[in-house]
């Protein structure tokens, strides 16, 4: 089945505009994983607007009896503060996503050029710890390549457009598709795991949860501004309805 790892940022991001505990991120783990949750993710930033490297550890502790059943999933650029914090909790994946000078959310992949140069010897320093890596990118040909070509174990695919092209239509959303399509194709050929992740919601995820070899889906925001007003146990239980339904297509 594909694993739906939720993405707890956004219990962080309310808990901070107020300041103290609440809402707790542990609370929200521990819903989560009730639901049948198959994994937790977080994205630390810089600017800890939201996960906190204590939430971090946190997490790893809630965690760490429920392992490797439940798979913690750090995400982020591989600056130095985020790398050893990585290498601390040893979680299952690091996903290793750029990162845009002020941006809100993420919004594009890897590419070549200089930042991707860096990360062979990321790579190897997490995946030696025992980490698996996955690399965020683009659902292209070139972007695939680079992720075999620098020695990541999986890609993320990034899914805002498919799913800014599923809210124009059925043939708008097909035709995305067909690209995210050959993309995860083209990863199990050269060896690499499909991840997929960003603005997928029960709507889309209906079409999405076809893509051939999709071993996991980081899903947060849809999932808690629907909790907001159905409850969070519910909402993952909704997900993973989604996901079961299409077992039988994922070949």
């Amino acid at each position: 089945m594909i694993r739906l790892s939720v993405n707890v940022n956004k219990v962080a991001t309310l808990r901070n505009s107020r300041g103290g505990r609440e809402p707790r991120v542990l609370d929200a783990v521990a819903a989560c994983l009730a639901a049948g949750a198959g994994g937790i993710t977080v994205h630390p930033r810089a600017d800890r607007r939201h996960i906190t490297p204590e939430d971090v550890r946190e997490i790893a502790g809630a965690l760490a009896s429920r392992r490797p059943s439940i798979e913690y999933n750090i995400e982020g650029d591989p600056r130095p503060d985020l790398l050893a914090l990585v290498l601390e909790v040893g979680p299952d994946q690091c996903t290793l996503v750029p990162v845009a000078p002020g941006e809100i959310t993420s919004q594009a992949g890897w590419s070549a050029g200089p930042e991707a140069e860096r990360l062979p010897a990321v790579i190897h320093k997490l995946k030696s710890n025992g980490i698996r890596v996955s690399l965020f990118v683009e659902p292209r040909a070139d972007a695939v390549q680079l992720a075999s070509s620098l020695g990541a174990d999986r890609v993320e695919l990034y899914t805002e457009p498919f799913a800014r092209a599923f809210e124009r239509g059925a043939e708008e959303a097909r035709r995305s598709f067909e690209l995210y399509m050959e993309a995860a194709r083209q990863a199990r050929a050269l060896g690499l795991g499909v991840n997929a992740g960003h603005d997928l919601d029960l709507n889309n995820l209906m079409l999405f949860r076809e893509l051939p070899h999709l071993d996991e889906v980081s899903i947060g925001h849809a999932i808690i501004s629907r909790a907001l007003f159905a409850g969070l146990e519910r909402v993952v239980r909704e997900y993973l309805a989604v996901l079961r339904a299409g077992l039988g297509v994922n070949v």
